[in-house]
């Protein structure tokens, strides 16, 4: 199992990030961060929206494509948390509530139109109607030039003090390179305050800008949660 606060401090622009797990006493644990390299990346901040959560753009300039910086991470839909880095989070909620699932929504979807990067769509999903179980979704290119569409999914059951990480990018070079393999195992802790801690202080300092953690409990999805924007 990998320290979560050492792979953190290993990636110097991990993007976006997504972590789903338990922590030692049971409860259901979740994470979403954003970073930014770019002034419009840079200019948002996360706000709660009732139990969902979403993006605000803070600068007086509507940003270039939009759609791909400013969307819902976070929706909840009855005892299902869906949490993705774009706008299929949206995608997934309505497929689920049409009686599709986390994997046929998201089959209809691919990577970001955004060449050269071609960055990544990273899904997941906590559902507590049997479990809970934890799912998790890579769309990626499959070639340079982005004329295929690779497809990854993943499916966990709960694992006491176990999660699961994946994220956007594996380095901070010119041309960003795609998340690969399987999700990352790390450790879960008990506490809320701790697990955040451990997760903003780990994320590079430079290109950091927001980070929503929550823990749930699976019976009666009572919930705690934290949040941290870097940008006031």
């Amino acid at each position: 199992m990998n320290d979560l606060y050492s792979l953190l401090r290993t990636q110097e622009y991990s993007g976006r990030g997504i972590i789903l797990g338990t922590t030692p006493s049971g409860k259901a644990a979740a994470a979403y961060f954003i970073m930014g390299r770019s002034a419009s990346s840079r200019a948002r901040r996360f706000e709660r929206n009732g139990a969902d959560l979403a993006i605000k753009y803070t600068a007086e300039k509507d940003p270039e494509h939009a759609e791909l910086i400013i969307y819902s991470p976070i929706r909840m839909l009855g005892r299902r948390m869906i949490v993705t880095n774009g706008d299929q989070t949206d995608t997934v909620y309505d497929g689920i509530r049409l009686g599709g699932s986390f994997e046929s929504a998201l089959q209809t979807r691919c990577f970001e139109p955004d060449p050269p990067h071609f960055t990544a769509r990273i899904s997941g999903m906590i559902d507590f109607c049997g479990g809970p179980s934890f799912e998790l979704s890579v769309l990626k290119a499959g070639d340079p030039e982005g004329r295929t569409c690779v497809r990854n999914f993943f499916r966990y059951e709960k694992q006491a003090g176990v999660g699961h990480f994946i994220h956007t990018y594996m380095g901070g070079s010119e041309v960003l390179k795609t998340f690969c393999g399987e999700p990352w195992e790390v450790g879960v802790p008990d506490s809320i305050d701790e697990f955040t801690r451990i997760v903003w202080e780990g994320i590079n300092e430079d290109n950091k800008v927001a980070l929503y953690t929550r823990f749930i409990d699976p019976e009666t999805m009572e919930y705690e949660d934290r949040l941290i924007n870097k940008y006031e």
